[in-house]
C-alpha cells in the first residue's frame, strides 16, 4: 500500500497545480474550439470536423496553442472536482474545501443549458463535439455530464445542508425523462443526447441510476418504472460472461474497462436507492469479469478486455471507484491498493503535480487534460484516501 500520508501530499499538490489554472484547461475532445478553423468554410464540413476533432485527441504534441484553442471549464470535470473536494472536506473537517466546492458549484449552477429550450436541469459539454453518429454543439445537453453534475450538487446540498442544490440535483431526471427517454429498434434506453437514437450502454444505465436515486427522493413512482425498464434493457443485453459492449452499433461494438465500471456503479446506484435485489446476479456476474479481465498482476489497469493499451488513468481512476463501491471485499482493497500504487509510478509526473494522459506501447502523451486525466485522478484518488482513512479510523 502506498503510504497514506504520502499519497494525501500526491494529492494536494495535484489540487494545488488543478487551482492554478483556476480548474480550466484543455481536453482531448476539445479541438473544435479552434478560432483558427472556426474562422474557415471547413468547420461546416462534418468530416472535417471529426477529422480536426481526432487530430487533436491523438497527437501527442499538443497542437491547441497553435491551432488556437482556448483553455476553459468544463461543466463535468466541475462536477467530479466538487465531489473531490467533498470527499477531502469529509477526511478533514477543513472548510476551505467545502468553501471551494461552493464555489465551483456556484459556477456550475450558471452554466446549465437554456432553461427556455430544455425547462429542467442539465448541462453539456464547453466544445462542439463530432462524433461519427451525432454532431453536439457547445452546451447542448447530455446525459453523462448531467448526471455527473446533478451528482455532485445533490452530494453538495446534503453536506451543506442546502435544499435548493438538491431541488436543482433532482430536477436533472425530469429532464431524462422528458427528452431523453427513447424506443427504437426494439429497446427502450436514455439517449445519450436529445433526439439520438444511438444505444449507449454506461450513458443508459447512469440515466437509470439518477432518474431512480431522484424518483425515490422525490416520491415519483412513474420515474422509478421508468427507470427500471431502463436499466433492464442493458441488464437483459448483459453478455453470458458478464461484459458488455460499449453500445449496439456496428463501431460500438468493443468491451472497454472503464465504461464497464461505470455500468456496474450506475446499477449499485439504483439498488441501493430502490432497495431492491433484482441485479444482484447481474452486478455480481459484471464485477467478476470486470476483476477478472481488466487488470494485470501488478495492478495495471487494462483499457480493453483483450490489449492493455492505451495505458490510461480515466482507467485507474474507474478502477478505484468500481472495486471500493462494488466489490469491497478485502480482496478488492487489497487489489486497489495495487491499483493506485501502479497508476502513481506508471503515469504521475512528480516535477508538475500531475498525471500524464496515456501511453501506448510505443509513445508517451504527457498533454495536461483537466477534465479526462486530473479531475478523474484528483476526485477518485481523494475517494480513496476518505476510504483509507475511515478504514484506519474504524481499527483505531
Amino acid at each position: 500500500m502506498f503510504a497514506m500520508d504520502k499519497l494525501i501530499s500526491l494529492n494536494s499538490k495535484l489540487l494545488d497545480s488543478i487551482r492554478a489554472e483556476q480548474f480550466a484547461g484543455y481536453d482531448p475532445f476539445d479541438s473544435l474550439n479552434s478560432r483558427l478553423l472556426q474562422a474557415t468554410p471547413l468547420y461546416r464540413s462534418e468530416w472535417v470536423r471529426l477529422a480536426w476533432l481526432q487530430l487533436g485527441k491523438r497527437s501527442p504534441v499538443n497542437l491547441r496553442p497553435l491551432l488556437c484553442v482556448p483553455k476553459r471549464r468544463n461543466p463535468k470535470g466541475v462536477g467530479l472536482f466538487i465531489s473531490g473536494l467533498l470527499q477531502d472536506y469529509q477526511r478533514t473537517a477543513e472548510e476551505p474545501f467545502l468553501q471551494e466546492a461552493r464555489d465551483l458549484a456556484s459556477w456550475l449552477l450558471a452554466q446549465r443549458s437554456s432553461s427556455q429550450e430544455w425547462k429542467h436541469s442539465c448541462w453539456g459539454y464547453h466544445f462542439d463535439w463530432q462524433a461519427r453518429a451525432f454532431y453536439v454543439p457547445v452546451g447542448k445537453p447530455n446525459i453523462i455530464t448531467t448526471c455527473y453534475a446533478a451528482r455532485a450538487l445533490f452530494e453538495l446540498g446534503k453536506v451543506d445542508g442546502n435544499n435548493a442544490l438538491i431541488e436543482t440535483a433532482l430536477d436533472a431526471a425530469r429532464f431524462i425523462t422528458t427528452h431523453l427517454y427513447t424506443e427504437a429498434d426494439g429497446r427502450c434506453f436514455y439517449a445519450y443526447i436529445p433526439g439520438e437514437r444511438a444505444f449507449v450502454h454506461n450513458a443508459s444505465l447512469w440515466g437509470a441510476a439518477w432518474c431512480a436515486f431522484a424518483g425515490k427522493q422525490l416520491g415519483d413512482s412513474a420515474l422509478i418504472e421508468q427507470a427500471m425498464r431502463v436499466a433492464r434493457q442493458s441488464v437483459q443485453e448483459q453478455a453470458a460472461d458478464g461484459s458488455w459492449v460499449y453500445g449496439a452499433r456496428h463501431h460500438h461494438q468493443f468491451i472497454d474497462g472503464f465504461h464497464t465500471g461505470y455500468n456496474l456503479e450506475a446499477l449499485c446506484l439504483l439498488r441501493d436507492a430502490l432497495g431492491t435485489s433484482e441485479f444482484d446476479g447481474c452486478i455480481a456476474k459484471g464485477y467478476r469479469y470486470y476483476v477478472d479481465t481488466f487488470f494485470t498482476e501488478d495492478g495495471t489497469a487494462k483499457y480493453y478486455n483483450n490489449g492493455v493499451y492505451p495505458i490510461d488513468m480515466h482507467s485507474f481512476a474507474q478502477a478505484i471507484f468500481t472495486l471500493l463501491k462494488v466489490g469491497g471485499t478485502p480482496a478488492d482493497l487489497a487489489l486497489c491498493d495495487k491499483v493506485v500504487k501502479r497508476a502513481i509510478s506508471l503515469l504521475y509526473l512528480p516535477q508538475k503535480g500531475q498525471f500524464i494522459y496515456q501511453k501506448t506501447r510505443w509513445l508517451t502523451n504527457s498533454i495536461n487534460y483537466t477534465r479526462w486525466t486530473q479531475a478523474w485522478a484528483y476526485y477518485s484518488l481523494a475517494f480513496y484516501n476518505r476510504y483509507r482513512a475511515e478504514l484506519d479510523h474504524a481499527k483505531n
